[in-house]
């Protein structure tokens, strides 16, 4: 179980790389346009909690922090919540870069939210959601909208 906890970090982390150092590049764009990045751990997560289901499957349908606690106090338990974060946190990462990318938020704001959002998701989820909410109310970005639906219309 150490392995697969260790190797699942690996199999997420060229994604976040390709956002954060490299996030115009094509291929980046090419792969983060296809969610195969948190399909990975999500399919690894599959294969780790279906033989595990039986133990599982009650925890989470009746959670109760002893419960819980002890599912996760297990190997197994603390590897299946690491590849659950590792795919959602990709996920929400996938979306906040794809956004960005289509508002034209800058890079060198989406570099700290990208990591924030691999360190501690749900942090970085609300910084994004602050930058966007900034990033949209500014003037440059209205202009940037009006442009985008001109060519639409046109």
């Amino acid at each position: 179980m150490e392995r697969i906890f260790e190797a699942s970090s690996l199999l997420v982390m060229p994604f976040w790389v390709l956002m954060t150092f490299f996030p115009g590049a094509r291929l980046t764009e090419r792969l983060m346009r296809w969610p195969l990045g948190p399909v990975l751990p999500a399919l690894l997560y599959l294969a780790l909690m279906l033989p595990r289901a039986a133990e599982v499957l009650p925890v989470v349908m009746r959670p109760e922090l002893s419960t819980v606690s002890a599912l996760l106090a297990s190997p197994a338990g603390a590897t299946l919540a690491w590849v659950h974060f590792l795919s959602f946190d990709l996920f929400v990462g996938r979306w906040a870069y794809l956004d960005a990318r289509e508002r034209r938020v800058s890079p060198l704001l989406m570099a700290p939210v990208l990591f924030l959002t691999l360190m501690v998701g749900p942090v970085g989820l609300l910084a994004y959601l602050a930058v966007r909410t900034v990033a949209t109310r500014s003037p440059e970005m209205h202009r940037v909208k009006a442009d985008a639906v001109m060519k639409e219309v046109a």
